[in-house]
């Protein structure tokens, strides 16, 4: 540890609020999967989803109001900023996905929804473990191996898009098809910004290691 980490401790509730967001992040894919597979009650468990974004919503804004009051961060304000911004954007897109299966009224998910959920959940779990990596980064190959894995989800994604799609258009029916290539795109976004995440959580570990 240098002199300027001595004279002036660094501000580790960071890590704290990064947890505690990648938590929230990993509970809505996991109710988003609850959802997908048995989809009754559809507006109480969107509403539920709703929740976590909004307390997501709450960590974000509590994150960005710290780096604006703290003058020594564990990280560098940028790196802060673009996790959580990005883990922010998982989550929305997450809760956008469910507002548009019940606003749409759509009467039933089907198997690509179900496995796009599944890998967004999957993804999530990564994050949440690399974000706890990064408190320390004492093994930065541990962090480098959950972005990875996050990255090869997101290739699965692509590819379920694509086979959802081509099905999609072998159907007849112009309005179904619209809102259902709307909500496979919502749900292959959220995968897509679940590897932004891992890409910063990546660069972190590689600048901080």
């Amino acid at each position: 540890m240098g002199l300027r980490e001595l004279l002036i401790p660094q501000d580790k509730i960071f890590f704290d609020l990064f947890e505690q967001q990648a938590g929230i992040v990993k509970e809505a894919a996991w109710q988003l999967v609850a959802l997908t597979e048995d989809f009754t009650n559809v507006k109480e468990k969107r509403h539920a989803i709703w929740l976590l974004e909004s307390k997501g919503d709450q960590v974000t804004h509590a994150i960005y109001d710290q780096l604006n009051h703290t003058f020594i961060t564990p990280l560098d304000p940028e790196e802060i900023s673009r996790l959580a911004s990005t883990m922010d954007d998982v989550l929305d897109y997450i809760d956008g996905a469910t507002e548009k299966m019940f606003y749409y009224g759509i009467a039933s998910t089907d198997s690509h929804m179900i496995e796009l959920a599944k890998l967004i959940h999957m993804s999530t779990v990564e994050i949440e473990s690399a974000v706890k990596g990064i408190r320390s980064i004492k093994d930065p190959r541990y962090i480098d191996e959950r972005c990875i894995e996050v990255n090869r989800l997101e290739n699965i994604a692509d590819d379920v898009l694509a086979h959802a799609v081509t099905d999609l258009f072998k159907t007849d029916n112009a309005i179904e098809i619209i809102k259902l290539k709307d909500i496979y795109e919502h749900l292959e976004t959220a995968t897509d910004y679940c590897e932004d995440v891992a890409n910063v959580l990546s660069d972190i570990a590689i600048r901080h290691s």
